[in-house]
């Protein structure tokens, strides 16, 4: 199956290009960023070795239809979609904190919990929870953003101390994330699905706080089915879910969590395929609509044009 792995334009008035674990940014007159949401596809903070088919499409379309549905709450970045792979925006001063909200037991939490850890960023969680309980209110678990390597938890006690934030935007951002996960949590609800965590990212354009980055898509977000939630969790068995997290379960069972001298195990196509359709599915229950595959016959000219043809509207 033919997958977008990488994409390198050169656009009018480009100023600089960065490439991310899994999409290409294009930096434009220094004031807009144009982001190509490709096929890759990242775990415990590696690129695989294989891209995902569509991958990049569904998590576009779902971040802008998220955008659009929360920018009562707080603005965001984005002015455009002109392709199924494109995001153009406004270019924020980035904050360097991740704002994850969690209000299940589940995936980094429950690993330090299931290890002994009842403290996480400064929230203290109750004793006797099994994995994917739910908890008693949602959480605000911060990380900070780092370059390379690994996020790190930190707790409002820290990016205070640190002073990565003052204690007013703290606040804010602290009030804007909940605000942005119950919203989530309403949506995903009407959709037959319950929102396990997520995080957000914020930044700063004149002066103002901007949501930017994709928005309760499965790769920044965890979802249970609402309607096997109570059976499972009382039989004891995993949850279905629609996240990425299956693809961290199965990197660990093939002996890689991306520590130092493990080597990434080798991807089946049946298994590339599998994720593929993890991702439409949860594009088809989040959005109600039927999953429009791209073609990928010419899909690296067709972005470049498409593009092109935006940017004339704003540069």
């Amino acid at each position: 199956m033919k997958a977008l792995t990488s994409t390198q334009y050169f656009f009018n008035r480009q100023t600089a290009f960065y490439r991310g674990k899994v999409r290409d940014v294009y930096t434009i007159a220094d004031d807009l960023l144009v982001i190509v949401a490709t096929d890759r596809i990242s775990a415990f903070d590696h690129v695989l070795p294989k891209s995902i088919p569509y991958k990049g499409q569904v998590l576009t379309e779902i971040a802008s239809l998220f955008l659009d549905l929360t920018s009562d709450i707080v603005p965001n970045w984005k002015l455009a979609t002109p392709d199924p792979h494109v995001t153009i925006g406004k270019r924020c001063e980035a904050i360097p904190i991740e704002f994850v909200v969690r209000q299940y037991l589940t995936g980094h939490a429950w690993r330090t919990y299931r290890d002994g850890g009842r403290l996480l960023c400064g929230n203290v969680l109750p004793e006797g929870l099994k994995e994917n309980d739910k908890l008693p209110e949602p959480i605000v678990t911060p990380a900070t953003k780092a370059v390379s390597g690994h996020d790190e938890d930190i707790s409002a006690d820290e990016i205070l101390s640190r002073k990565l934030l003052t204690r007013e935007r703290w606040e804010a951002l602290r009030n804007i994330s909940l605000k942005l996960f119950s919203r989530g949590t309403e949506y995903a609800a009407s959709k037959g699905l319950i929102l396990v965590d997520t995080k957000y990212e914020f930044g700063i354009h004149d002066n103002q706080i901007y949501l930017i980055d994709e928005v309760h898509t499965p790769d920044s977000s965890r979802f249970f089915y609402a309607n096997t939630y109570e059976d499972l969790q009382q039989a004891g068995k995993p949850q279905r879910q629609l996240s990425k997290e299956f693809v961290r379960e199965w990197l660990m069972e093939n002996g890689f969590q991306g520590l130092e001298g493990q080597v990434m195990p080798d991807m089946p196509d049946a298994f590339v395929e599998s994720i593929t359709k993890r991702y439409v599915e949860l594009y088809t229950v989040m959005t109600g609509k039927e999953f429009k595959p791209r073609s990928y016959e010419h899909v690296v000219e067709e972005i470049e044009e498409n593009i092109k043809n935006a940017l004339i509207k704003f540069v």
